[in-house]
């Protein structure tokens, strides 16, 4: 997978993976995507439904009335679910590319890293990363890794359903979202470790969540994922989204995908960003 060089003999991560996916069939209209914007407003209007998610992190404005309680910090929670959709759901911080139109269903839409990667780093992998009916990932490729935590005496498992017990049927949500570029170099990142899981306090946790990606920007809104384009989510969530991106190593990522807590094991799809501001919170900074 080769790209346009710049004059410093770099690519960006956008120009990689379009010629990549040269291939792929043509992306739906801007009229259609404005029509699921609209479809949504419309099933929206007047139902009481709370702020939504994704959003840009660098606007902050939102007039959706309906308000919650922030979640409490993820320390003081349960890891119950990580999960990665390709590309970023939200934009912003060092994530503003925009990756398309895509499908209309979540794949090859989103925002990619802005930023400019080596050709080391762009190296194609032996075999294919994470493989799906909706393709593979590979080296460039953008993903934002969701951290889910719950209130409930919830245990990691596969699914939002982990996330909810029996005897706690509306617990608080929290979201700690990461945007990762995904690149050939064995000295980057390994994602099995940053993913790895255990107890601290009493509380299932992420051990290698990273805390040197930026101060997140903390908003309340709602579950993600592109089953939402058109329908709102009626899930109350407070999320935290780091502006900067890390580096991973690519195929720690095919390692992870092939095992672990989640039964993971390819990228999801990205919902529409949510640019009405009927339906965003106000982001207090």
């Amino acid at each position: 997978m080769t790209g346009c060089a710049t004059q410093d003999g770099q690519h960006t991560a956008h120009e990689t993976e379009a010629s990549a996916h040269a291939h792929v069939a043509e992306p739906v209209s801007d009229w259609e995507i404005q029509q699921q914007r609209q479809n949504l407003a419309e099933n929206s209007l007047g139902k009481g439904f709370g702020p939504q998610a994704p959003r840009d992190i660098d606007s902050p404005h939102g007039t959706n009335p309906r308000v919650f309680g922030a979640a409490p910090e993820y320390a003081q929670m349960n890891l119950c679910d990580i999960h990665f959709h390709k590309h970023a759901e939200h934009k912003g911080g060092e994530f503003t590319t925009y990756a398309g139109n895509g499908d209309g269903h979540g794949y090859k839409t989103g925002f990619r890293y802005s930023g400019t990667l080596s050709t080391n780093e762009l190296e194609p992998t032996k075999e294919a990363i994470c493989p799906s009916q909706h393709g593979a990932v590979y080296p460039g490729d953008t993903i934002e890794v969701h951290y889910v935590y719950s209130t409930a005496n919830a245990a990691p498992g596969n699914s939002l359903s982990t996330c909810f017990q029996e005897s706690t049927v509306n617990p608080q949500l929290r979201v700690e979202a990461q945007v990762f570029v995904l690149v050939n170099d064995k000295n980057a990142l390994d994602f099995v470790e940053l993913n790895q899981v255990g107890k601290q306090n009493g509380y299932y946790q992420a051990l290698g969540l990273l805390n040197n990606t930026g101060d997140p920007v903390q908003y309340i809104g709602s579950t993600t994922g592109p089953s939402y384009n058109e329908q709102p989510s009626p899930f109350q969530v407070t999320w935290s989204v780091r502006p900067k991106v890390a580096k991973v190593n690519i195929e720690t990522v095919g390692q992870w995908c092939k095992s672990n807590e989640f039964d993971e094991n390819h990228a999801h799809g990205v919902r529409n960003l949510v640019v009405n501001q009927d339906m965003l919170s106000e982001i207090e900074r």
